[in-house]
């Protein structure tokens, strides 16, 4: 199936690693332009480099999520470097794993804010795109009850509201918004291979949680993920589609 990307521009943000560079990656072999920026400088230079090595165009930048002014300056001038900006989306997390203060204003600083920032900065680009899309990514602990009572599983809720409310204001302007919801990934720069090592019992433990009896792998969410934000998905909007192994036990309507 040709996916329509050859030539397009997708902004990720968040993408030197995990999910976010194996969508890159995948989004690259497409022959999509691709910028990235993530927190070290050695691992935004690997993404970028295997970018370029897929033969199209590649811009990476180091940046801190959580300066309110960081995000937007980055979507401005990978656009400019690009030439646009037909798909955005943001990849920044953490999981503090406990109920405090603290832990709620961590994930707002470094999840949900710059999402939200990089969404408005990306909106005049993708406006002027024939096939804007924006990729809101969410967490199966949202949807379902998972490991106790954690803002983590609550605010990635918010994002599965916020893009549906999204795709609803930016359908007249021919912008698409869905929502990816992903069960436990495997990757191997991901956290799961440190979680693996430091705590077995509780990796199987969840590995034992999901019928296809494994984790996604990054390449399988990625494919899903670049699907949803191509032209070749253009009809749908508003989604919020649950890519799991079956974790999820909750009827999908």
């Amino acid at each position: 199936m040709d996916l329509g990307l050859k030539g397009k521009k997708a902004i990720l943000v968040g993408a030197n690693g995990g999910i976010g560079r194996a969508v890159a990656q995948v989004l690259a072999s497409e022959g999509c332009d691709v910028a990235v920026c993530g927190r070290t400088q050695d691992k935004v230079d690997i993404v970028v480099g295997e970018v370029n090595g897929a033969g199209v165009r590649a811009f990476g930048e180091t940046i801190d999520v959580t300066d309110a002014e960081a995000v937007p300056a980055f979507v401005e001038k990978a656009a400019a470097e690009l030439g646009g900006c037909d798909i955005f989306i943001s990849f920044t997390s953490v999981n503090p794993g406990e109920d405090t203060d603290a832990a709620w204003d961590l994930i707002l600083k470094t999840d949900i804010l710059p999402m939200r920032r990089g969404i408005a900065a990306a909106k005049p680009f993708l406006a002027k795109s024939e096939d804007g899309s924006i990729v809101c990514m969410s967490s199966t602990g949202a949807v379902e009850e998972f490991m106790g009572v954690q803002p983590y599983n609550a605010l990635k809720a918010a994002v599965i509201n916020y893009a549906a409310a999204q795709a609803q204001s930016l359908a007249a302007e021919g912008i698409r918004a869905n929502c990816i919801t992903p069960g436990p990934v495997w990757t191997d720069d991901g956290p799961w291979p440190q979680i693996k090592a430091a705590a077995p019992e509780f990796f199987d433990q969840i590995v034992g949680q999901i019928p296809a009896g494994r984790m996604t792998t990054g390449e399988e969410i990625a494919k899903a993920i670049v699907f949803t934000a191509s032209p070749a998905c253009k009809a749908m909007t508003g989604a919020n589609i649950v890519v799991d192994g079956g974790i999820t036990k909750r009827v999908q309507f």
